[in-house]
C-alpha cells in the first residue's frame, strides 16, 4: 500500500513539473506584425502632427536619440522635443522597417530600415531634406503592446560645408 502511495506522489509530481516547464506560446509572427503596425500607424500619426500620440509610443524610460538634436530621455523630454519639432511647418518624417525581429522569449524587438524627413534649416530658414537609417528597440509591456525604449537615427546626408574664413593677408 505504502508503495502505491508513493507511486500516486511521484506521478502526480511529475505531472506537476512537466506542466511547470512547458514552454511560452509561441507569439513570434503576432509580435512581427504588432509592431509593423504600430510603425505604420507611427507614420500616420506623424503626417496628422499629433504629438501627444508620437510621444505615447515610447516606454517611460525610452531615449530617443535624433539627428542634429542632443539624446532626449525619458517620456516627458521625448514629449517636448516631439512639440518643438512638430512646431517647425516644414516638418514630414517617414520611416520604413526594412527587417523587423523579436526575440525567442517575446519581450523585446527590434525594427531596423530608412527614414526620409523634411525640416526647416535654422541657419537658412530653409527646408531642407534629409534622409538615413534607423533603429528602434521595443519591449512588451504588460498589456501585450509594445512601446520603443531606444530609438536611434542616422543621417546619410553629408553637413554642409563649413564658411568660408576671413581672407588671411600676406
Amino acid at each position: 500500500m505504502k508503495a502505491m502511495g508513493a507511486l500516486c506522489i511521484a506521478a502526480v509530481l511529475s505531472f506537476t513539473m512537466a506542466g511547470c516547464n512547458q514552454a511560452p506560446p509561441d507569439t513570434h509572427d503576432a509580435d512581427m506584425k504588432a509592431i509593423n503596425d504600430l510603425e505604420a500607424q507611427w507614420n500616420k500619426d506623424y503626417a496628422a502632427r499629433d504629438g501627444d500620440k508620437i510621444a505615447a509610443y515610447y516606454a517611460d524610460d525610452a531615449v530617443l536619440m535624433a539627428p542634429g538634436a542632443p539624446a532626449m530621455s525619458g517620456k516627458e523630454a521625448i514629449h517636448t522635443g516631439i512639440q518643438q519639432m512638430l512646431s517647425d511647418p516644414a516638418l514630414t518624417l517617414q520611416f520604413q522597417a526594412t527587417k523587423v525581429e523579436v526575440a525567442r522569449s517575446g519581450d523585446l524587438g527590434y525594427s531596423w530600415g530608412k527614414y526620409q524627413m523634411t525640416a526647416t534649416d535654422p541657419a537658412t530658414k530653409k527646408p531642407v531634406n534629409d534622409h538615413g537609417s534607423y533603429v528602434t528597440t521595443y519591449r512588451k509591456q504588460a498589456d501585450g503592446t509594445w512601446k520603443a525604449v531606444a530609438d536611434i537615427a542616422t543621417s546619410e546626408v553629408p553637413p554642409p560645408a563649413p564658411a568660408p574664413g576671413p581672407a588671411k593677408k600676406h
